[in-house]
């Protein structure tokens, strides 16, 4: 503490100086009291300018964090304004004017608990409409949706002994050259016969379990 006037008054100008921009509170939860008090009730040291100038800091710093940028309103050809609009944005969100827009907030964690069971419950996120207009650009795909629809087996969720496709994978063309190896590797519309036995002696063994 100084109890000499003159240097009262020197260390109340440093402070100005110091915590220029450090607003006194703000309508999004800061308050410099609430942050001296902190101080006082963690450490047993006096408070200084840089005691407070931390917490500001790190109170900018978690907005910011939080805070996605939203799309600005000025002209897209007109940089100068359209950046200007961006750093008004988040200058105001870390001085506390403005909330955070937090958009990766309210995407991020784990999915809603009855995602699973809504789509279970429609069978796919693609409209029926929507995946008929699709079916002429993706053929294999929609033999193999209207095979299962007709109650056949998936014939993909097994692997093909014949070309060595994966699960998941479609059927190769592959052709046995003079010298024994295996000659072109382009994907097939249709999976290899012993293929589709194998996927339906997987259904029938799954069935009668």
């Amino acid at each position: 503490m100084r109890t000499d006037t003159g240097e009262a008054r020197d260390q109340i100008a440093q402070w100005h100086e110091l915590l220029g921009d450090v607003p006194f509170a703000t309508k999004q939860g800061w308050d410099v009291r609430e942050a001296i008090k902190a101080h006082v009730l963690a450490s047993p040291y006096p408070v200084l300018p840089v005691d407070v100038a931390r917490r500001w800091r790190a109170y900018r710093r978690d907005r910011l964090d939080r805070h996605t940028d939203p799309t600005p309103v000025a002209d897209p050809d007109d940089p100068a304004a359209w950046r200007a609009e961006l750093l008004g944005t988040r200058h105001a969100v870390a001085a506390g004017a403005t909330a955070p827009a937090t958009h990766r907030q309210i995407t991020s964690g784990e999915p809603h608990p009855d995602i699973e069971e809504r789509l279970a419950a429609i069978g796919s996120c693609i409209p029926p409409a929507a995946r008929a207009e699709l079916a002429k650009y993706r053929p294999t795909r929609a033999s193999r949706e209207a095979a299962i629809a007709a109650g056949g087996p998936d014939v993909l969720r097994v692997r093909c002994a014949w070309c060595h496709a994966a699960e998941g994978e479609p059927c190769r063309s592959r052709r046995v050259g003079l010298d024994g190896r295996a000659r072109g590797n382009a994907p097939r519309a249709t999976p290899h016969p012993s293929r589709i036995d194998l996927a339906a002696a997987a259904q029938t063994q799954q069935v009668a379990a």
